[in-house]
């Protein structure tokens, strides 16, 4: 990867951040998440009249990728229910972009060399080391930690069937504005039949985080899908997960959440990830 495209990721891991601080942040996460989406999808229509309509085989890409973000969505919220933030999200964060390293290269033909593995692991472990203290591995937090893992997964899936999907499409702005136009429907109708009248009073009284969140998130995975279709798909999803780092900074300034000696030792770890795959290009 040439230095422009890592900051570029690295841009998109510090939106990611910010977007999933305003969701740890909401007292329904389902609407608020249903309402982040609704706006990435209403800013990537307004698009659509001048990206234009990607090649039609990446359309099987862009349909999978949905029904693979409804289950990272799905698993998600589960993971939250049984768990606390702190502990599921680094995990699943962590654990995709080794999902990703084995399915491109299975799939992709995208073999790492030994700097790029290297910086994959080092980043990964980092970012997943945020879930370590002494009550992680109890038997009542089995629960969280499969579904944190299963969120993982799904993760890994999307970012594979997304970074072939771009490829595919020919045209990296359309396939980006399509999938978030369409991507918000499954979550949206789960959210409205979930919460009812609620929606409307969630979105009456958060609709400017809404639609900040959503720019952010549109901007944030849209900059990953263009990298995607430019570099090895493993070390972009890899800087990617750096935002689990850049999200605990944004809790310790804004939520006031202690950093301590955890937080610390896994961003030195993911700045040495950062680095090592910046000397393996």
């Amino acid at each position: 990867m040439s230095l422009q495209l890592t900051l570029l990721v690295l841009l998109a891991a510090a939106m990611h951040a910010t977007w999933n601080t305003l969701i740890k942040r909401s007292n329904d996460r389902l609407a608020e998440l249903a309402i982040v989406n609704f706006f990435s999808a209403v800013a990537a229509a307004a698009a659509l009249p001048w990206v234009g309509i990607p090649d039609p085989a990446s359309w099987g890409y862009i349909f999978g990728s949905i029904v693979i973000h409804t289950g990272y969505y799905y698993l998600l919220l589960q993971a939250y229910h049984f768990g606390d933030l702190s502990h599921v999200y680094p995990l699943a964060r962590g654990v995709s972009p080794l999902v990703v390293t084995l399915l491109s290269g299975l799939f992709a033909s995208e073999i790492l060399s030994n700097g790029q593995l290297a910086g994959v692991l080092v980043i990964s472990l980092s970012v997943a080391s945020l879930t370590l203290q002494g009550s992680w591995w109890r038997h009542q937090q089995l629960k969280p930690a499969l579904f944190a893992l299963g969120t993982g997964f799904m993760i890994g899936g999307y970012t594979l069937v997304d970074g072939t999907g771009v490829r595919v499409s020919g045209n990296a702005p359309a396939y980006i504005a399509w999938l978030f136009t369409l991507d918000c429907l499954p979550l949206l109708a789960v959210a409205l039949l979930r919460r009812h009248g609620k929606i409307g009073s969630t979105l009456s009284a958060q609709w400017r985080t809404g639609a900040i969140g959503g720019v952010l998130a549109l901007s944030a995975y849209g900059l990953v899908i263009w990298a995607l279709s430019l570099g090895a798909m493993a070390p972009i999803a890899a800087l990617r997960e750096t935002s689990v780092v850049m999200a605990a900074v944004i809790g310790t300034t804004v939520l006031h959440e202690p950093f301590g000696v955890r937080r610390i030792l896994a961003a030195i770890g993911v700045a040495a990830g950062v680095i090592i795959l910046r000397l393996a290009s």
